[in-house]
Order: C-alpha cells, then sequence, then structure tokens
C-alpha cells in the first residue's frame, strides 16, 4: 500500500524561498528593485531555462548566483516560484492582463506545462478580454512566442474581422513573419485589393527613405519596396483582381513584381482562358452574409446592378464587421456553456468550436417589456433561449419547440430536451443546469387573453406584469417544481428584472446562408453552393468560370432567386 502526502509536502517547499538559510541564487526583478531567494538545484530540475541560464553565471565572493530580469514584476516571479517549488497556482482574484503577463513569464522560463494551462484558461474564459486588446495579443503571440492556441485563436478571429489588424494604429509595426501569415489565410474576409493597398501601405511605412510623392520615386526606390515586401508579394492573389483594380491600384507599382508576373496579370484580364506562367493562387474563401433579425437594417446593397424584388421578405446585410453585441445579457462564454447543454456535451465547448449561432430575436431595453411584445415577437420561433437578468444574478430557459400566441386555452408544450439555468455572474458562484423532470410541463404557450400579463412560461419560472412592464413590479417568479434542480435560492416570490433577451440558437451546418466573395454573391446551403459573382467593376461577372457580359445577368438572377426561393421552403 502507498500513502501520499503532497499536499504537506507541497507546503513545506513553497516555503522554502522565504527561507533565509541556505539558498544560493537571487533573482532580481522589477527594474533591479525587488529581490527574491531561491535554489539553484530546485530550479534547475524543474526549467531547463535556469538550467542553462545558472550554468553561465559565475556566483559571486558569498557563492551566490544572481539572476537579473528586470521587466517581471514581482507579483509574477512570486506566482512563479510557488509553481515551481510546490505545483501550486492561485489565480484567485488576479485580473486577465496579469494572467496573460504570467503565461509570458512562463513561456521565457521554459515552464511548458504552466504556459499550456494558462494558454487553455485564457482562450476558455478570457475570449471577450482577448478580442478587446486584439491587436496587442496577436502582435505579442507573433513575436518569436510559441502559443499555439493563441495562434489559432487569434488567426480564427482575424478571418472574420481582419480590420482589427489592418486598420490598427500601430498596423505598420506589425513585424513581417505576422504580416506573412495574416496573408497566408486562405479565409480572409476582405477584397484582394484592399490587401494589396494594406501590404503597400506596411511595406512604405518601413522603407523611411520613400519620397511621399510617387512620382518622384526612382528605380532604386521600387527596388528598396520590392526588397521590403518580397515575402509578402507571393501572397496576393493577383488573378482575382478587376481590370479597373489593377490599373487603378496594383499598375502605379509594377516596378516592384517580377516582370514576367505583370505579363501574367496583362494576359490574364484580356484572354483569361490562355494558361500563364505564374502560379496562380485560388480565391479567398466565400464571405458569409447573414441573414439578419427582425430588427437589424440593411447596411450595404446586395448589387449595384440588378436590384432586387422589393416583395422578398428578408434584408442582406454584409457581415464583414463586428456588429452589435450578440446579448447584453450573457458573454460569449455563457453561450458556450448553454451550446454545451443543448447538445449534452459532457466535455465543454469553447469559444473557438461553438456550433451554434446566436441570433437575437428580442431585447427588452429595444424592444420594450410589455409581456404582449414577447408573444408577438418571438411566435413561431423554435429553439430559443431566455435570458433574464434580474438584480440578484442571470436565469433562462431553453425551449426547443416553437412559442406559439394562438391558442385560446393554455397549452402545454411535451418535451425532455427543455431546460432552465441559472450562470455563473454576481451573486451566483456557480452556473447551474436544470434538466425537466416532468416532460409533459417543459413550457406552457399562454391563452390569448393571458398574453397581456405573461411572456416566457418555463413551467417552474415565468415572466408576469400586470403592469404591462416587466420592470415595474415583483411579479416574476420562480419556484421548483417541474424541473429537477433549484436554479435560484431565494425564496419563492416574486421579483422584478433589470432586463431580459430572447435569440434563436442555429447550427451553423442547418443555417440557410446567404454566400459571396469580393465581388458579389449568391444564395445557399452548406450543401448546395451557387455561386455568381457579381458587381464587377469592368461589368462583367463570372459564372461557374464563365465571363459574362452583364446584359446576360438577370436570366441568372431569376435562377438564382427560384433556388433561393426553394431553400426558403425547406426551411
Amino acid at each position: 500500500m502507498n500513502f501520499r502526502f503532497f499536499d504537506e509536502l507541497s507546503q513545506n517547499f513553497i516555503e522554502l524561498p522565504n527561507d533565509e538559510d541556505d539558498y544560493n541564487v537571487i533573482i532580481v526583478v522589477e527594474n533591479k528593485e525587488k529581490l527574491f531567494t531561491a535554489h539553484s538545484n530546485v530550479l534547475k530540475s524543474r526549467s531547463s531555462y535556469f538550467r542553462r541560464e545558472l550554468e553561465n553565471i559565475q556566483p559571486n565572493e558569498n557563492n551566490i548566483k544572481i539572476i537579473i530580469k528586470p521587466n517581471i514584476s514581482s507579483q509574477v516571479l512570486n506566482v512563479i516560484l510557488q509553481y515551481i517549488y510546490g505545483g501550486i497556482v492561485n489565480l484567485e482574484n488576479c485580473e486577465t492582463r496579469f494572467i496573460f503577463d504570467l503565461m509570458f513569464t512562463a513561456d521565457e522560463f521554459e515552464l511548458d506545462e504552466l504556459t499550456i494551462k494558462l494558454e487553455t484558461l485564457l482562450i476558455e474564459t478570457k475570449g471577450s478580454w482577448l478580442r478587446k486588446y486584439f491587436s496587442h495579443i496577436y502582435y505579442s503571440v507573433f513575436n518569436g512566442y510559441n502559443f499555439k492556441k493563441i495562434e489559432r485563436f487569434c488567426n480564427d478571429t482575424i478571418v472574420k474581422y481582419p480590420t482589427l489588424i489592418f486598420d490598427a494604429d500601430d498596423f505598420t509595426s506589425l513585424k513581417e513573419s505576422a504580416l506573412v501569415s495574416l496573408l497566408k489565410l486562405g479565409n480572409l474576409q476582405i477584397e484582394e485589393i484592399k490587401i494589396w493597398d494594406y501590404v503597400i501601405k506596411w511595406g512604405i511605412a518601413q522603407t523611411s527613405t520613400l519620397p511621399t510623392n510617387l512620382g518622384e520615386w526612382t528605380k532604386e526606390n521600387f527596388l528598396t519596396l520590392k526588397t521590403t515586401l518580397q515575402q509578402c508579394l507571393p501572397h496576393i492573389r493577383y488573378f482575382h483582381l478587376s481590370s479597373i483594380e489593377v490599373v487603378d491600384n496594383i499598375e502605379p507599382f509594377k516596378k516592384i513584381l517580377d516582370k514576367q508576373l505583370w505579363k501574367d496579370i496583362k494576359q490574364h484580364l484580356l484572354i483569361p482562358e490562355r494558361p500563364v506562367k505564374s502560379t496562380i493562387l485560388p480565391p479567398r474563401s466565400v464571405l458569409v452574409i447573414e441573414i439578419p433579425s427582425r430588427a437589424e437594417e440593411p447596411r450595404e446593397s446586395f448589387s449595384t446592378i440588378v436590384s432586387r424584388d422589393p416583395r422578398e421578405s428578408f434584408s442582406l446585410i454584409i457581415s464583414g464587421e463586428p456588429r452589435e453585441s450578440f446579448s447584453t445579457i450573457i458573454s460569449e462564454e455563457h453561450a458556450a456553456k448553454i451550446s454545451t447543454w443543448i447538445d449534452r456535451k459532457k466535455t465543454a465547448y469553447t469559444l473557438t468550436n461553438i456550433p451554434y449561432k446566436f441570433e437575437l430575436i428580442l431585447r427588452g431595453t429595444r424592444d420594450g417589456f410589455k409581456p404582449k411584445t414577447f408573444w408577438n415577437i418571438c411566435h413561431g420561433h423554435a429553439h430559443t433561449i431566455v435570458l433574464v437578468k434580474a438584480a440578484d444574478g442571470i436565469i433562462g430557459g431553453y425551449n426547443p419547440l416553437a412559442w406559439d400566441k394562438s391558442f385560446d386555452y393554455n397549452k402545454w408544450c411535451v418535451s425532455k430536451n427543455g431546460f432552465i439555468f441559472s450562470l455563473k455572474n454576481g451573486n451566483i458562484p456557480n452556473s447551474i443546469l436544470s434538466r425537466v423532470n416532468d416532460s409533459q410541463h417543459s413550457v406552457l404557450n399562454v391563452t390569448r387573453s393571458w398574453q397581456k400579463y405573461y411572456g416566457p412560461y418555463f413551467g417552474d419560472f415565468y415572466l408576469w406584469s400586470h403592469k404591462s412592464n416587466f420592470t415595474l413590479d415583483n411579479s416574476c417568479f420562480y419556484q421548483k417544481y417541474y424541473y429537477k434542480k433549484l436554479i435560484r435560492s431565494s425564496p419563492p416570490e416574486g421579483f422584478p428584472i433589470i432586463n431580459y433577451e430572447g435569440g434563436a440558437y442555429s447550427r451553423a451546418s442547418e443555417k440557410l446562408t446567404i454566400i459571396a466573395d469580393a465581388k458579389g454573391g449568391a444564395y445557399s446551403r452548406a450543401s448546395e453552393k451557387l455561386t455568381i459573382i457579381a458587381d464587377a467593376k469592368d461589368e462583367e461577372l463570372i459564372h461557374g468560370g464563365i465571363r459574362l457580359r452583364t446584359t446576360q445577368l438577370v436570366d441568372l438572377w431569376n435562377k438564382c432567386n427560384m433556388n433561393v426561393m426553394n431553400c426558403l421552403q425547406k426551411k
């Protein structure tokens, strides 16, 4: 039989750096203002970095080896030493920026186990912070460090929102390796000609000797820029640019291109079916355009060539830029947890692999708090989440079935897949999932005469108001009855709410999408792609790889319209 006493052993070892006897290493941090004592044998056994460092340092007259790390804070080094000596890291009440700095220090000291753990923690629980300071994060991780998970997180984010980097004030300070990594991405959601413009901007910024007036450039100036951009230029998709884009944007800088490449670009514009000697990279993959919720308005015309039928009941929004936050009540980490519950997964989804899209349908602060408003807006919507923000926390419910306002009597919905929940926030230390226990009373579609008082009704909790405003009285209610677990510890009495939202969860693989590339758009399901590249500035379009004049667009558009109508009917 084996006995293990790791807890006490760990605690005893953690106290060693505070013991002023027998140490033989001093680590100086914070601009040489703070010092820590340590033991070379412990440091070398735990870190290959310290092994190399200590072998190259000569001891002083007291036989002490001194390591100076002026850019590391005392708080960070204290946590590092606790990990090295005791295998314990306490991050309670630590700010996210501290965890981020700790990860970099752990990587510098080659503490791989700790580095990977912190990297995973940031991605899975601090995604909102990473996006808020995205420019700084991106520049940091591509600056010689080896954070593969955060690199993937950054690439996944920048694919959708490339302007987070390209339009950043410090874009031109981006390392060449980071820019090249960006250009290699085959699914950047930005027009190719804009990528070219950004690359030129970056290259010029790296060379301070270039004249500001392009007309004054010498042959040597172009050669200098060509040398600066030699790693970037091969990753531009030149053969997917329009003739106007080539003339207006590429030709002024043709001297930085290889002669054969420039010759092939011109030939391809005139005779696209003739083979060229240069490598033709594939076009970057299509941009997904979402069918928006009812409260959103189109921000960009679908086509400058053909107007769409005004009778169509949906609108089109190009989602190449971040839009309004999907929720003002929950975070994306909460959304990942709810997605995990919907799929009954034992392993939680992370921010990078959530299979669902949350589409906001209703928001109290936007649409009002009248009970009737809920039924008017959410009628017919299935797979919905209702989120309720109260003074003492966040609760909500998932209804896999459709809300229905048409009944003349109270109609219970039968479902085994519904659930209610409370989310970790403020006074609620942990999230609680409560699945339905009585499937006959999962959700109630209240009779039409009650809809002026009742909002969403999830068996155990519902929103109710006799003042026609959920925020003005203490009439919203929760009491455990039809569901398995208690989600709210307060007594079963009425409570007011601050805000509430309703949204639909849909799988990306099942959602009807509209797909476009830099030159146009198409309707499709994921399995039924019909792509039209339209709005070509040279009054041409491409369909199935064949160039067509714009006079042929109307027939093609009608076929496309029939296809999308069929798709909508199937949905």
